[in-house]
Formats: C-alpha cells, structure tokens, sequence
C-alpha cells in the first residue's frame, strides 16, 4: 500500500504544509500546479525534496480558485475544463523535466475531485485531459464500491486508475467523503486513523459515520501534510502501512 500527500501547497510568503517533513515517509507526492495554490518557485522546490526521497511525482491540479483554495465548485464547460487541466499538468512537468523528471501520475484536488466522483460529464473532461497530455500517467480517484463503472470509463479513454482510499477523512454511507462542513468529518485521534487504515488494507473497506460497512479496494492512501503534528502522524502511518 502506498502513501500519498498533497504538497507544494504554499504561495509566495505564504507557508502552507510541513512537506520537508513528511516527504521521507511517503511513496507519492501530490504537487499542486499554481491554479488553487503553489507558485513556480514552490513547485520547483518541491519536486526537488521529493526527487531527493526517491518520491513519486504526481500533478495535482484543480479549479482555477486561489482564493478558496480550490475547494468551492466552480460552473465549468468540459471544454473549458480540460485546457485548464492540460496548462496545470505541464506547468509541473515542465519543471519536472527541468530537473530530469516527469509527472508519473495525476490527481485532482478538491473540489474538482469531489465532483468528479459524481458528475460524468467532469469525469470525462478530467480523463480526456490525462489522455491528451499525459496517457502514460495513472487517474487518481476515490475509491468507492462503483470501481468498475470508473474502470469501464477510464478503459474508454485508455488510462490506468490508481484507487485511493482517505486515512483521516469520514465515509458517508454511500462511500463518499463526508463534508468537512460537518462535525466528525475528520478523525482526530491517532487511534481512530489507525483503525480506518488497518481495515482498509487488511478488511478492503470502511466503517461510514453511521456504522455501516462499505466494500472499497484501494492502491494507495491520502495522509495529510499540514497539521502541527503532520511529520509524527506521516512517521506513525509509516510504520503502520509497512507492519499490515
């Protein structure tokens, strides 16, 4: 099971994240691409703390929305969407390959990931997207008991999915992420973290908000990287993943 967190998440003078920290206990490093945070000097910072840990590279673009952080939806046509898509992509492995590298995979942030997961028509712009820059780069998404329609439509497009499951975040009963607008979006305590991963690597599910048990098969699982603890938390989920 691999690790992943969003980073380069910061902007100008403004420091977001603690991601020299928690670089060495991921496998993958989602770098936002300048359009909800990040700037060109940010990125390239980042992509070189994680070409230093042996950190898989991955684009993480979203709405076109620094202000609310990429996390309010935005009115887009697909054909407006995917250009937006295609600018953040190669924003990031420009400098990627400024170094020697490329992006390996993509994953949407936010609010773009949230309705991805339930609106086709922005599905299809995101991976039309991945298709036109990037095909050899692995999708991202949720993992959530509707894997194989993903998977019949990411086969439509030829691309890989790599199915993501979330250490820190609530489950509805529906298998989607409970909005962080409500209480107990978040789990808080290390020990209710530990449990979620545990039984989403050993059991291939989840336990929703009300109780009830959701089937998901996941390839990697989001940690976050901005809490004053973020460096223990990554050590600890480290330690974790690597004794299932």
């Amino acid at each position: 099971m691999k690790l992943n967190c969003d980073m380069g998440e910061s902007f100008g003078a403004w420091t977001k994240g603690m991601d020299a920290d928690v670089m060495p206990y991921v496998d993958m490093a989602n770098i936002a691409c300048g359009f909800h945070a990040s700037d060109p000097l940010t990125m390239d910072d980042t992509v070189k703390l994680a070409l230093a840990e042996g950190v898989s590279i991955g684009a993480h673009p979203g709405y076109p929305d620094l202000i609310g952080f990429g996390r309010r939806h935005m009115e887009l046509d697909p054909a407006e969407l995917k250009p937006i898509l295609v600018y953040q992509m190669a924003a990031l492995d420009g400098i990627c390959r400024s170094h020697g590298a490329a992006i390996e995979y993509v994953k949407p942030h936010g609010a773009l990931y949230n309705r991805m997961m339930i609106d086709e028509p922005t599905l299809r712009a995101v991976m039309s997207a991945v298709r036109a820059y990037a095909p050899h780069c692995p999708l991202v998404v949720m993992a959530t008991p509707e894997s194989e329609r993903i998977l019949t439509l990411a086969d439509e497009f030829g691309l890989e999915i790599s199915f993501e499951a979330f250490s820190d975040r609530a489950y509805s009963d529906e298998g989607r992420l409970v909005s962080r607008s409500q209480p107990g979006a978040v789990h808080q305590t290390r020990e209710a973290i530990e449990q979620q991963v545990t039984q989403i690597i050993r059991e291939g599910c989840v336990t929703s908000i009300t109780g009830k048990t959701i089937p998901i098969k996941a390839d990697t699982i989001c940690i976050h990287g901005d809490s004053h603890h973020a460096a223990d938390a990554a050590r600890h989920m480290r330690d974790v993943v690597d004794s299932l």
